[in-house]
């Protein structure tokens, strides 16, 4: 037995290397840089439009100069990466979704003006159809309310082709159909578009996190007949872990580039299950839910938004994320700057 004033003899003692910030900083396992960062931006037409958001506070819908001036602000901070999603007019929406595929659209026109003013960009699109469904889906609804597959995949891959020309370094399908990273990269190919890697959202989740971006893209499914009122038949069951290592093995066989997980934070395990089973780049999507519950706590006193948001994006990247999307990504470059 050790008397009072002993000290107890342990062989292995972890605090020793937590004694200072220093000797936390040499030992520390994640390390998370701007440059792993994607900041996602909604863009509508107009000049000198700068539209917040309410539900996403700091984040606001803007035309594309604004959104020109934020991607030059963002790479001077150290963010490269750019995911663009645009916000249409309804009077440019239809059933079949038919503005996706003008060369011309906002997205198109975006894509070439930011590659053009911001050469070390890279431009990343998001390939569904709910930015131009006049139903707020992913793919085409037939009569009978049913999110047709097929159908839905050969618009993606023509929509895919339309993006890479307009210069997007990676196209992003985000809309869990079967079968699209295949024909996407087959219509690439074909089109001598070869350098343009896919960015697939291999395990997106049927997530309840999703409100604020709805908001700010005006895509939740329409109240109307014969339209399904969730997504709930293509996007995954929250339940389901195994399902997703089936997404992935079928993603990386049809050629995906690197692999999103969407939500984030809910699906931590999910990341660290593809982590197990992939040598391909993981992405992680801290979506607006999840980026909401934060900016909220902080605004009512109850959170220190910079260590919860820091920790929060931490987590991501310590579960096997190698690429982070997140709202939050001009918030943690002008932190790490100030560090």
């Amino acid at each position: 037995m050790t008397t009072p004033n002993e000290p107890t003899k342990l062989q292995r003692r972890p605090r020793r290397l937590r004694r200072s910030e220093t000797i936390r900083s040499l030992v520390r396992e994640t390390r998370l840089t701007p440059d792993r960062l994607v900041l996602p931006q909604f863009i509508v037409e107009g000049d000198g439009r700068v539209e917040p958001i309410d539900a996403m506070p700091g984040r606001a819908r803007m035309s594309m100069d604004r959104t020109i001036a934020e991607c030059s602000q963002a790479m001077d901070l150290g963010v490269r990466a750019f995911a663009l999603f645009p916000a249409l007019d309804s009077s440019l929406k239809t059933p079949d979704g038919r503005e996706g595929l003008n060369p011309d659209n906002l997205l198109c026109r975006a894509v070439h003006a930011i590659k053009e003013t911001c050469p070390g960009a890279c431009v990343i699109t998001d390939v569904a159809l709910d930015p131009y469904s006049s139903m707020g889906h992913d793919g085409i609804v037939s009569d009978r309310g049913v999110i047709l597959n097929d159908e839905t995949v050969d618009v993606l891959a023509k929509m895919a082709v339309v993006h890479a020309r307009a210069g997007a370094d990676m196209v992003a399908p985000s809309d869990m159909m079967d079968g699209r990273v295949g024909a996407i990269r087959g219509a690439l190919d074909d089109a001598d578009l070869t350098d343009t890697a896919i960015l697939s959202y291999t395990a997106k989740y049927a997530s309840a996190f999703y409100g604020p971006f709805r908001e700010a893209l005006d895509s939740a499914p329409v109240d109307a007949p014969h339209v399904p009122h969730d997504k709930k038949t293509y996007q995954m069951d929250p339940a389901n872990a195994r399902e997703a290592i089936i997404e992935a093995m079928l993603d990386e066989g049809e050629g995906a580039d690197i692999m999103m997980v969407k939500p984030g934070l809910p699906y931590l395990d999910i990341i660290v299950r593809l982590r197990e089973r992939t040598s391909l780049p993981i992405a992680a999507y801290h979506v607006s839910g999840e980026y909401a519950m934060i900016k909220a706590a902080a605004a009512n006193g109850w959170l220190d938004e910079r260590a919860c948001m820091t920790e929060s994006l931490t987590a991501l990247a310590r579960a096997g994320a190698d690429i982070i999307f997140t709202y939050a990504a001009l918030d943690f470059a002008r932190w790490f700057k100030d560090e």
